[in-house]
């Protein structure tokens, strides 16, 4: 970066289409001393401060590579080899190029933060409010740069001025306590009611692209609680900020988004997820609070598409290069990088009995399960458990896409993976998704590959599927094999209602927090806790599993995990059933080493493309 000039090239412009609307083009290249004379000017610097989100280094694509790795995911396929970058697959070395991508990209939208925040000033007849508001986003979004950096780094260089020279640019790490206290102080500040510039999300109806109060008091939660496990990472006894303060400043700002932001669980799980892949808003109720923006298909000279749906989704045939098939008949390509590790299958079914009890049903069990069952048999009451929460059917996949003739001329149907999962995702659907039609399929007889059909058995020994939470089917353009204009989900309100729950609980035990976690239960149609029948520690195991049915596959599980201090005992339960097979036959063979990880993993590596210039850090992360 040379003196005084500064260059901006962005590797995504947003702004012109559905999702990106709020916001104008990012300046592509941007000499600072003839800038900032204009509102617009302005504007489209904001725009780039927050284009750091949709990087292919960060939300756009990698980030999955590095975080979605935990206990109830991992990278899958059948005799899908390892990821060649990112943490998934317990692989990565000092010079991955995940690792340093995300790095670089964190700064980058630092430095970008820093120079408007140094040139703003100069903007003349800018509108005041609006010049407190575009400050405060920018404060704001480089606070959550520097968390993100300390969530996967820990001491990490601090800067908040931008920098001008080649020269002298060598600094060492900052504790991470220190940078911490930065982060709250400017979140804080620019979500303060009377003084901090932000708009309400009501202000910004309730667009999830733009930050807000709610955001930042959502974030500032999610913040706190981190910082409330940091004592596990340096495996030291917890302060009494960490038992206490930090606990009381996440329940405080949770309870602000409940309170004052006018937010709302939808109607139905799926709901959320659907505008989320329909590239809309809060169609059913206020639930988004946050979300990196992506739209487009690969057809315009604007790219501001992602991968989310994409790495992440169901699999289905590639037809993008065929434009008389539409519909149906292209729900949309996917790798099916993503599944779904069997302990996320069974946080759904409470008491799931043996694989032999589920198996000696066959003759039992008919598609009218729910009627000629008996209703007292432990494995019909797991049935219903399953078929009740209607995150396990969205989240995990229920059914595989089939192509009758293998010729890319169109899905033609739909395998439920077990018996009785077509009925019960009839009887939710409502219409709600492509319908294939009825098939028949008798044992003894070639797969229809037409219609909706089930395996001839009323459960399966392999539960390791794949994520199904992001479905490019409601995408409403043609559809592009690798890109997608589904956002990234960072914050929603069952999440803060979870992170109420638990905060209210480590403070006070759970007798006011049976609320906010039966609010999200009640919307799956999951059980309701009833109130007294949990202790403190029973609770916090509670809401631990909770999170889990509600946010898989959301990218939050492995920094839960950490800050739960739970993280490398969790993945190291699962080494040796996974090793064994079985039920984990649809991954790769070593799937295991996925998960036979150490206490280095509770870190990302500094990467050795910093270290080889930064000559401040002499030291790398523990392991590293």
């Amino acid at each position: 970066m040379k003196a005084i000039k500064y260059t901006l090239i962005s590797m995504m412009l947003g702004g012109l289409t559905a999702a990106c609307n709020f916001l104008d083009k990012e300046p592509y290249m941007v000499t600072v001393d003839t800038y900032f004379n204009t509102t617009e000017e302005a504007s489209s610097f904001v725009t780039g401060v927050y284009a750091i989100l949709g990087q292919s280094t960060f939300y756009g694509a990698d980030y999955m590579y590095l975080v979605a790795g935990d206990d109830l995911a991992h990278y899958g396929g059948s005799g899908r080899a390892p990821a060649t970058k990112g943490l998934i697959c317990n692989n990565a070395t000092v010079s991955d190029p995940a690792v340093t991508g995300l790095w670089y990209t964190l700064y980058s939208g630092i430095n970008r933060a820093n120079i408007f925040l140094e040139n703003i000033d100069r903007v003349e007849g800018i509108d005041l409010t609006l010049k407190a508001q575009y400050v405060a986003e920018v404060r704001f979004l480089r606070a959550y740069y520097y968390f993100m950096l300390v969530q996967c780094w820990g001491d990490v260089p601090f800067r908040t001025e931008s920098t001008k020279d080649v020269i002298g640019l060598d600094m060492p790490r900052t504790d991470k306590q220190t940078i911490y206290d930065f982060i709250v102080k400017e979140m804080s500040e620019v979500a303060d009611e009377e003084t901090g510039g932000l708009k309400t999300a009501k202000d910004l109806n309730y667009k999830p692209g733009r930050i807000s109060k709610s955001t930042a008091w959502g974030i500032l939660a999610r913040v706190y609680l981190f910082r409330a496990g940091e004592y596990h990472r340096d495996k030291r006894a917890a302060t009494e900020a960490e038992t206490k303060t930090y606990y009381e400043e996440a329940l405080k700002y949770a309870k602000l988004v409940m309170t004052k932001g006018g937010h709302k669980l939808t109607p139905d799980y799926w709901d959320y997820f659907i505008d989320l892949c329909s590239d809309r808003y809060n169609s059913k109720a206020n639930e988004s609070i946050w979300e990196a923006e992506f739209s487009g298909n690969n057809t315009s000279d604007i790219k501001a598409e992602g991968r989310i749906g994409n790495i992440i989704g169901l699999a289905a045939p590639d037809m993008s290069s065929k434009s008389d098939v539409v519909g149906s008949a292209d729900p949309g390509y996917a790798y099916e990088f993503m599944f779904a590790t069997p302990k996320l299958y069974r946080l759904y079914c409470i008491n799931e009995p043996s694989t032999a009890d589920l198996m000696s049903l066959d003759v039992k069990l008919t598609k009218k399960i729910y009627e000629t069952a008996d209703p007292n048999d432990p494995v019909y009451k797991t049935y219903l458990i399953k078929m009740q929460d209607e995150r396990f059917l969205w989240n995990i996949a229920p059914f595989a896409y089939m192509e009758k003739d293998g010729k890319n001329t169109g899905v033609t149907g739909r395998k439920f993976y077990e018996w009785g999962f077509r009925d019960a995702f009839i009887t939710h659907d409502e219409n709600r998704s492509y319908s294939y039609g009825d098939a028949t399929w008798n044992s003894g007889t070639d797969e229809p590959k037409e219609g909706d059909y089930e395996y001839n058995s009323v459960f399966t020994a392999n539960i390791a599927r794949a994520c199904a939470k992001y479905r490019r089917e409601y995408e409403e353009d043609k559809k592009d094999k690798n890109n997608t204009a589904i956002n990234f989900p960072i914050l929603r309100y069952s999440d803060v209602l979870l992170m109420a729950a638990e905060a209210e609980n480590e403070l006070n035990g759970p007798d006011n927090a049976y609320a906010y976690l039966n609010e999200v239960r009640d919307r799956a149609g999951a059980t309701m806790v009833t109130e007294g029948t949990l202790n403190t520690d029973q609770f916090r195991q509670m809401v631990k599993d909770e999170r889990g049915r509600e946010l898989c596959f959301e990218y939050t599980r492995r920094f839960d995990l950490i800050r739960w201090g739970e993280y490398v005992e969790n993945m190291q339960a699962l080494v040796n059933n996974a090793r064994a097979g079985g039920e984990w036959n649809q991954g790769p063979t070593n799937v295991y080493t996925y998960f036979n990880i150490s206490d280095t993993y509770n870190y990302f590596p500094i990467p050795d493309a910093e270290t080889a210039v930064n000559k401040a850090i002499t030291t790398n992360n523990p392991g590293w």
